[in-house]
This record gives C-alpha cells, structure tokens and sequence, in this order.
C-alpha cells in the first residue's frame, strides 16, 4: 500500500490600509473596480456563483465559495492546471483594515505557479491601493 501526501503551499500577502473595510469590499465586488485592479471579470458577490477572470495572458474559472460582507470573500481559482482557492480576509484596525489575502492549493510540482502568484499578488495589492486612493 502506497500512502501519497498531497501537501500543498500557500501564498499570504496582508497590508495594513488606511481606510476602512466597507470602502476595501467594493473594491473587491465590484466587478469594474476588480477590473482595474486584477482583471476583466463577470463577477457577483453570490455564494456558487460561476465566473471568469480573463487578461492578456489568458483566463482563470472562478466560483464563489464564501461572501460575508465586509468581512471575508473567497473563491476557486482554476486555471488548466492549478486548482486553488482566494480567501480575502478584512479586520478593522485602529487606523483602518487589516487585509489579509491567501491563495492555497499549490503542489509542490507547481513551483512556476507558486512564484508566479508570490509576485502577481504583490502587484494586484499594490494596483488594489491605487484604485482604494483614487474612489470616494
């Protein structure tokens, strides 16, 4: 008998932003904000929702899985060959929201993959900030 361990990885990227959580949610649900941030999208911010993020570089399958307002939205993030899951976690803060993204799931034959979200993610939480400065 053979015992195989899927082990997988998980990449993390928290900020502290200086505004408060219900600003940072629509900018996380609303699909032409996600755009300007991470991608073309057809979301809606409904447990088991079906949706597609796509870019230049192709596209990726999404479902919504989790949506507590203001607090947590996570979802499938599907492409050919990874199959992961998105959990964005918002915490008030003294001076703001505490917001924590995981992106889990990445085997360990998936080193590309994992470096490739280790720095995608930093870019989409920095394009996240400047749409975050820019709306009302």
């Amino acid at each position: 008998m053979t015992n195989i361990v899927t082990e997988t990885r998980s990449v993390i990227v928290e900020r502290e932003i200086p505004y408060p959580p219900e600003k940072i949610w629509r900018a996380l649900t609303q699909p032409h904000l996600i755009e300007e941030w991470l991608m073309k999208n057809n979301f809606k911010p409904v447990v088991d929702h079906r949706f597609n993020l796509s870019a230049d570089w192709g596209g990726v399958d999404c479902q919504v899985q989790t949506v507590e307002p203001n607090k947590t939205l996570s979802y499938t993030w599907d492409t050919k060959d990874l199959e992961s899951v998105v959990t964005w976690t918002l915490t008030p803060t003294g001076t703001g929201t505490h917001l924590r993204m995981e992106q889990t799931g990445f085997r360990p034959d998936q080193q590309p993959y994992y470096r490739g979200a280790t720095v995608g993610w930093q870019r989409f939480l920095a394009a996240l900030e400047q749409v975050l400065a820019r709306i009302d």
